[in-house]
């Protein structure tokens, strides 16, 4: 089955990137990375919000006692989005200037998971060697390494059943899989979940899980999204976006059944692909998983 996906905003993100579905407020949260900048979609009005954090923004996820946890250029924060303020937790790594974080979200005990990667890689395209690492921060406000030796950390997930953990380190063309103990958080027996097929000619972005436990991968470069079985690594379906760098996606709505979809400029003859940066919405055709909140 071929799905397209529909423009829903068009703020044109220089990287639009790290969509979050909150459930409780029904809002639509996703940033623009250089731009500094959340942006939030209320779709029961269809307003939209935005806040300018003063830094690279890298991953936000719902706080369980309001507002938002968020991976920053300078490590993990606090977001009073209504009230424009953020509140720095900690910087893990503040003796590496020249690093920030990416992508992050929260497992289904409520600890919020970021990786880092050089700036020297904002492009997508740059030289830089595994400068990054993997953090999760508990509700206790600890800090722990999970994966050290990261180029460029990107897309993660839980299978449905949360025993397993999935996570794009985004040169690899792999998507690697852990065995996960809730409990504890700790990930152990790394494996190839998905092998991205030489010549697939696009980068592995962003990623969220369905209801069924296939992987929805967004493709820098590769102008959509595509659902992959981790048990076989095999392509599934196809869901186009009308942009060419597609960055990640997450499920939402009242039934978890729309995809949100965020997209960047960057990179992009944008008279070929008018649309990119935008939010994007489709209908896939299952579900996805709830979005858990920082229980910090």
């Amino acid at each position: 089955m071929r799905v397209e996906a529909e423009l829903l905003v068009d703020l044109g993100c220089t990287i639009g990137e790290g969509p979050v579905w909150d459930g409780d407020t029904k809002t639509v949260y996703w940033l623009d990375l250089l731009n500094n900048t959340i942006h939030a979609l209320d779709t029961l009005s269809g307003k939209v919000s935005s806040m300018d954090v003063g830094q690279n923004t890298g991953s936000v996820a719902p706080r369980r006692k309001g507002g938002l946890i968020a991976a920053l250029q300078h490590g993990f924060f606090y977001v009073d989005f209504r009230a424009g303020t953020i509140k720095q937790i900690r910087d893990p790594e503040a003796d590496i200037p020249e690093n920030r974080f990416n992508d992050g979200k929260c497992d289904c005990r409520g600890r919020f998971w970021a990786g880092t990667m050089s700036k020297k890689l904002d492009t997508g395209y740059g030289d830089s060697g595994p400068a990054g690492s993997l953090y999760c921060l508990d509700a206790e406000l600890g800090v722990s390494k999970k994966i050290a030796g990261v180029t460029l950390s990107n897309g993660m997930g839980w299978s449905p059943d949360n025993n397993t953990f999935y996570y794009i380190d985004t040169p690899t063309n792999t998507v690697a899989a852990y065995d996960f103990d809730p409990a504890t958080g700790e990930i152990s027996h790394k494996r190839a979940a998905v092998r991205l097929p030489e010549g697939f000619g696009a980068l592995p972005d962003g990623m969220c899980v369905d209801s069924e436990g296939m992987l929805w991968i967004a493709f820098w470069g590769g102008g959509g999204v595509g659902r992959w079985n981790p048990t076989s690594g095999r392509l599934l379906q196809w869901l186009a976006v009308p942009a060419l760098n597609v960055s990640s996606c997450v499920f939402g709505g009242e039934k978890l059944d729309e995809l949100y979809i965020t997209t960047a400029r960057l990179g992009t003859d944008v008279e070929a692909y008018p649309l990119a940066g935008g939010l994007f919405k489709a209908r896939p055709g299952v579900t996805g998983l709830p979005t858990y909140a920082f229980a910090g």
